[in-house]
């Protein structure tokens, strides 16, 4: 891997192992800007959706009981992933 990427995961892996999801400053309850933008753009329920850098985000869980089937989490860090 090269020595940037693995830098990077090192520091996101430190952010998620060190900090309660709340504790930071993108932290949202509900995704509700992101539900918002999903459900303009139409989709339909069985469209394959990807959140990158997805963390410790709670958007999957909240597609997932809106509904939507196919939902991937993408993160750099095995840390955020794990929790």
């Amino acid at each position: 891997m090269e020595a940037a990427v693995i830098e990077a995961q090192k520091h996101w892996d430190r952010v998620y192992s060190t900090k309660e999801e709340d504790a930071v400053s993108w932290f949202e309850p509900v995704p509700a800007r992101s539900m918002s933008m999903i459900n303009a753009a139409g989709l339909s329920r069985s469209a394959a959706i990807i959140d990158v850098g997805g963390g410790l985000s709670r958007l999957a869980e909240t597609l997932l009981a809106e509904g939507y089937g196919d939902v991937t989490v993408l993160d750099i860090s095995p840390e955020a992933v794990a929790r």
